[in-house]
Formats: C-alpha cells, structure tokens, sequence
C-alpha cells in the first residue's frame, strides 16, 4: 500500500480544509487573506461540489489527510489552473509528494493538457516549489495583486503534459 496519495474531496473534509485554509501560515499566501467565515466556506463547498470544470483533492500521508489541491478549466477543458496548501502540521517534504501526486493525477485521470500556476512574487517557497516540479517561467504580472496595503507583484509558470511525462521518466 501506498503511504502517500491523493483522492477526490468528501464532504466529511469540509470542516479540516476549512481549518487548514484559515490557519495564518496557509492565509498569508494566498490572494484572499481574511479568515473566510464558516458560512462563505460551506457556500464555497456547495458551489465547487456542482462545477464540472473544478476538481478539489485531498492529499493523505499514511492515511491522515495533509493538503488540499485544486484544478480548475476555466478557459479550456484540457488547460487547469491549479491550487493548493498543506496542512501546517505536515512534515517537510510533504509538498513534493503532494505535488508529484497530483500532477500524475491531473495528467494521467484528468488527461490534462497544461497546468497553470501563480505565485505572489514574495512567496519563495511557492515559486521554487514550481520549479522543482519543472513548471516553466510564464511571466511576470507587475503589481497585479493589492493586498489592501501594498501592490505585489504575481510570477506565472505553465507545466505541459508533455513535459512532465518526460520529467517522471528522468
């Protein structure tokens, strides 16, 4: 059996990636920093559960629930932009096999094409993280995020299918 894998979202992890999503080590990086009310949660749930173009995961270390991936086709059925977060307790090393696992997952059962990702440019972890996992350098979106205090600066990367079957195989 495998330690590590990743499968689609239960409504019984509603309540964890809630607590995940609103601790202050997930929050800092992402777009929306407030702590997202329960209700705006739940509504958030029901919406995705019913949109075909979203696929949320759940990544397990040894069974335990440990992050929370995104995929959403919004301009293409064969092209996601994708998202996710770690439980804060996990262990360092987490990230690249939840990674890992959930490109498998998108190129192999999503039969995905490409793979988008952003990073606010502050966030190191984030954009080495998709160099690792061999996302190209996309561009630079100057100021295009405003935090409420200051404009920041988003990094683009794109992965192909193509691409990542090659970098499995190295």
């Amino acid at each position: 059996m495998n330690e590590q894998r990743v499968r689609l979202m239960s409504d019984e992890d509603v309540d964890q990636v809630y607590v995940w999503r609103n601790h202050p080590d997930v929050r800092q990086y992402m777009y929306s920093t407030h702590e997202i009310e329960w209700e705006e949660h739940l509504s958030w749930y029901e919406k995705a559960k019913s949109n075909t173009a979203l696929t949320l995961l759940i990544y397990e270390d040894r069974g335990e629930p440990s992050g929370f991936v995104s995929f959403e086709r919004l301009r293409c059925s064969k092209v996601a932009d994708w998202g996710f977060y770690l439980a804060p307790h996990s262990p360092a090393g987490s990230g690249s096999f939840m990674g890992r696992l959930a490109l498998d997952y998108a190129f192999g059962e999503l039969l995905l094409h490409k793979i988008c990702g952003q990073a606010l440019a502050f966030n190191e972890r984030s954009i080495a993280f998709h160099r690792k996992l061999c996302f190209r350098d996309e561009g630079r979106l100057r100021e295009q995020h405003f935090d409420g205090e200051e404009y920041h600066d988003v990094i683009c990367f794109g992965l192909l299918g193509l691409e990542w079957k090659v970098g499995a195989m190295v």
